[in-house]
């Protein structure tokens, strides 16, 4: 049975922080209702080029967005593509460089803050474009546009973490308070995401260091936190994921056809006992034959 996901990006959240100042998140995994994982980002570990990676599959040095100042609608296929491609309803509530990737650049805020089209790879979006655009208002947008489109696949991006540690840097009580605040602010949304059914995934694009930064191969700046949500996924805690293979973990979860990258071992064993998933993909770890 294919599954509908909702992906949240806490943008800039590094490992260490996400590790103890997320309780809520932490909560869940003492119960057993969630699963914690950490991962390496890819480089450089700058925001839209992660964006893309996490989005497509694709790394930064292969998509050709290699910092923040590349402009451009996507080249790659990316989830959004697939789920459309193959009938399933696609939103996002996010950052207004992921409607520059996924939907039309340069972003014009007259035109693009809200955007209804059955036809594009996100069929209903509502992005914002300033830094400190409250959390809790960006989870409540996201859950309305939940209600109103019904998604399949929903993207939910949240900008305050990262606008604290370039405030203030990584080791910070601003910083971890903004981690902090998103916490008791999903609090409100992910009984009710799981109780609708979805299986949910909560990571980071990048972390954040000390210099108010992030680009490069510090730990800080790269070791980033994940966690898993639902049957959909192994109680099993994971080290050693790759970010490039997030995309098509997700996709094989939703049921999609494709052929990039995945990690079987992310997945509940049921999930890879589908007919489906046996003849769709390519191996996992495998990174020839994705979509160029």
């Amino acid at each position: 049975m294919s599954q509908r996901i909702i992906l949240v990006v806490l943008d800039g959240l590094n490992h260490a922080v996400g590790h103890h100042a997320m309780g809520y998140l932490n909560a869940l995994c003492e119960a057993g209702r969630a699963t914690y994982h950490s991962l390496d980002c890819e480089l450089p570990a700058m925001s839209r080029p992660l964006y893309e990676c996490l989005l497509t599959g694709r790394r930064p040095v292969d998509s050709g967005v290699v910092h923040n100042e590349v402009v451009r609608r996507s080249h790659e296929v990316s989830l959004f593509d697939l789920a459309v491609g193959q009938g399933r309803r696609t939103a996002a509530a996010a950052y207004h460089w992921v409607s520059e990737l996924y939907l039309e650049a340069p972003f014009d805020r007259t035109r693009h803050r809200f955007h209804q089209n059955e036809k594009s790879a996100i069929q209903a979006g509502l992005f914002y474009w300033r830094d400190h655009y409250p959390d809790d208002h960006l989870f409540s947008d996201a859950e309305m546009m939940r209600q109103l489109q019904g998604p399949d696949f929903l993207l939910v991006h949240s900008m305050n973490i990262d606008d604290s540690g370039h405030r203030h840097g990584a080791d910070s009580a601003q910083y971890r308070n903004a981690a902090r605040h998103a916490d008791v602010a999903l609090a409100d949304y992910l009984p009710r995401w799981r109780e609708a059914g979805y299986q949910i995934v909560v990571t980071a694009d990048h972390g954040m260091n000390a210099d108010r930064s992030h680009s490069g191969t510090l730990p800080e700046e790269r070791h980033v936190p994940l966690w898993t949500l639902g049957e959909g996924f192994t109680n099993q805690r994971l080290d050693g994921l790759r970010q490039t293979e997030l995309c098509g973990t997700l996709a094989t979860l939703m049921g999609l056809k494709h052929t990039k990258a995945y990690h079987e071992a992310l997945l509940a064993p049921e999930i890879l006992e589908r007919p489906d998933v046996q003849t769709a993909h390519i191996a996992p770890h495998d990174h020839e034959g994705i979509e160029q």
